[in-house]
């Protein structure tokens, strides 16, 4: 998938093939707020929850897409981060990882065609 911020950066996320990241793929396009938390991720919030059966677990590091299951916030990592049981793996960025920590406001999400 490919996420674009308002000045036209972009970042490509290479997604799993878990039930989750398929679900999430299934909701796209999306224009969505990405917020801020904590030192070390922003998160947004899909339209629908995702299915996390069968999805593997989170090892949080830079550049990991997880979904925090009790919040049905997804996550993007842009430093290391301890493991945590309801955080699952999406996928990771394969290209745009060094502005992450800059990203804030309304970005488009949408599926790129190899995926």
């Amino acid at each position: 998938m490919k996420l674009t911020t308002t000045n036209n950066q972009t970042i490509e996320i290479e997604l799993n093939n878990s039930p989750a990241a398929n679900d999430l793929y299934n909701q796209l396009p999306l224009s969505i707020d990405l917020e801020d938390y904590s030192t070390n991720e922003k998160i947004f919030y899909p339209p629908n929850k995702l299915n996390t059966e069968s999805t593997p677990k989170a090892t949080p590091k830079i550049g990991t897409l997880a979904y925090y299951e009790p919040w049905g916030d997804v996550v993007i990592f842009y430093d290391d981060f301890r493991a945590n049981n309801d955080l699952y793996e999406l996928g990771h960025i394969i290209s745009g990882e060094d502005i992450v920590s800059e990203l804030s406001g309304t970005v488009t999400i949408e599926t790129m065609p190899n995926q």
